[in-house]
């Protein structure tokens, strides 16, 4: 059962080849939707040792791996500080998410110092990433009409949504349900049976999911407009300055 995580998820930050500055649990989990046969998604940053950033031999700015635990699928991907920390100065929603996920299992001063800087790095720019999230997986619901990208899909929008009004990043739809279709709490209920599961038979048409997910993207795009979000972050100068200091100081956290 994935839909708890399990207890040696902590273990894992220290098996890894690079210090790891934080690592959180991202996906299914993270959005308030786990299947009991859900994998678990580890996201987080990496510190390259001074060698690999400055001699010849560069070192991995991402590291992927994927592998199976007593049954239980764990997909982890860490980027090293540097290039975490130009994907945060962009319009990602991803990084974001993955920086500020309140599911942690690793932490460190610089997971902490990029916390802090996090609200520096949002621009109502931002709402192009859920935008475009939302049309691949409605893409994805098109060809497959399995619930996930169909949940993914109203996920994204109403984080977008809440995000270009208030300022703040709500990754879990479960905390954003309120804001949504009133039969969005029975499909995160039917997610959570199976993670490749399809639609309930008592789910709405196809046509009352189209017209919801369109008012809720224009719903988006004019929140967007109507932000109080700059246009450009204000934290590259400070960002500029942790990887300083972190690279001279030490390799490690």
């Amino acid at each position: 059962m994935t839909a708890v995580l399990p207890a040696w998820l902590d273990r894992i930050p220290g098996e890894q080849p690079h210090p790891l500055a934080f690592a959180t649990v991202s996906g299914a989990h993270l959005y308030g939707f786990p299947s009991r046969d859900s994998d678990v998604d580890l996201r987080g940053v990496h510190l390259l040792p001074v060698e690999d950033v400055v001699g010849l031999r560069p070192g991995e700015e991402t590291v992927t791996r994927s592998w199976v635990r007593e049954g239980v699928e764990v997909d982890l991907v860490t980027h090293d500080l540097a290039k975490f920390c130009r994907l945060l100065l962009g319009r990602n929603g991803y990084v974001l998410e993955q920086l500020l996920s309140p599911l942690v299992v690793a932490s460190s001063p610089v997971h902490e110092e990029l916390t802090a800087l996090a609200p520096a790095c949002l621009t109502r720019h931002h709402a192009h990433h859920y935008l475009g999230f939302a049309r691949t997986q409605r893409r994805l619901f098109g060809k497959t009409g399995e619930l996930k990208p169909l949940l993914y899909s109203f996920r994204v929008l109403l984080t977008g949504v809440h995000l270009m009004r208030t300022g703040r990043l709500v990754a879990d739809l479960t905390g954003l349900l309120d804001s949504g279709p009133p039969y969005l709490a029975e499909l995160v209920a039917a997610k959570r049976e199976a993670e490749h599961g399809a639609l309930p038979g008592d789910a709405p048409g196809a046509g009352v999911l189209d017209r919801d997910l369109d008012a809720l993207t224009a719903e988006l795009e004019e929140a967007r407009d109507r932000s109080h979000l700059p246009d450009r972050p204000s934290a590259q100068d400070a960002l500029h300055d942790l990887v300083v200091r972190t690279r001279l100081a030490s390799p490690r956290c």
